[in-house]
């Protein structure tokens, strides 16, 4: 087996010399061994290791655990149990396309918002009893209307009042926020809406805005699972892979 200097790893999968001693503290590779004056020395597993690593933290999808998941795998995968590595990825990947069900429904949801029937009846709600409606916290009422998500018009006397308008909104937004889509990319898919009634939704969501000066993973939620999903199925072939090369053989 091939071996290899710290900053021969690091040039080969083309990461700082630094990044090779994080990995290997945080235990996302074996430990090397080490040569009598200190130095590491690395071999054709690391290098595979470091690539299975890289590849799981590409896209950092974060929502109900995937990151943990995607963590612990590598770190199973470090400590040379491929099958029970293979096994979480797997779990990874349904988990994944759960969430991409879950985004795609949203949409949905969305569009029939938008296109239910009016009640005809012009309404006016206080925020507790809009909380109490839309079984949403007052926080995080809130929140939305100070991240610019909604705008409330108030009475004289300062308490605000919700209008059938802003409830609709207030449901989209929920629907959206449910399966994981950033509020900035609900906020400039409003934005989009009030100019373009026909606007395409789903490609609204994925597409951020081109003046962002950060973009999130989930301001483009359904790509970035997607790619997630894409980069575990490759994760799988490195682990069957790995196995067969590194793996201990069954007594």
């Amino acid at each position: 087996m091939n071996t290899y200097r710290t900053s021969e790893v690091a040039e080969k999968i083309g990461i700082h010399p630094n990044t090779v001693r994080l990995y290997e503290e945080l235990g996302l590779i074996p430990r090397p061994q080490r040569q009598g004056n200190g130095y590491r020395v690395f071999t054709d597993l690391h290098v595979e290791q470091f690539r299975l690593a890289r590849l799981a933290f590409q896209i950092e999808v974060m929502q109900n655990g995937l990151r943990k998941k995607i963590i612990h795998m590598v770190k199973v995968s470090a400590a040379g149990d491929y099958d029970t590595a293979l096994e979480l990825t797997r779990e990874y990947i349904d988990q994944v396309k759960t969430e991409i069900a879950n985004a795609e429904e949203a949409i949905e949801s969305v569009k029939q918002i938008l296109h239910g029937e009016s009640c005809g009846n012009t309404c006016f709600l206080k925020r507790k009893e809009v909380s109490e409606q839309l079984n949403i916290s007052m926080d995080t009422l809130r929140n939305w209307e100070m991240n610019g998500l909604l705008t409330v018009k108030r009475r004289k006397n300062g308490y605000r009042i919700y209008t059938e308008e802003d409830i609709r909104r207030l449901k989209i937004i929920r629907s959206l926020r449910c399966a994981n889509y950033s509020l900035e990319a609900i906020l400039s898919m409003l934005s989009q809406l009030a100019e373009d009634p026909d606007l395409d939704i789903r490609k609204a969501l994925d597409t951020p805005r081109p003046d962002a000066e950060i973009i999130a993973v989930c301001d483009k939620l359904i790509t970035s699972l997607t790619s997630a999903e894409e980069n575990a199925c490759q994760m799988l072939c490195m682990l069957q892979n790995m196995k067969r090369r590194f793996g201990k053989p069954s007594s």
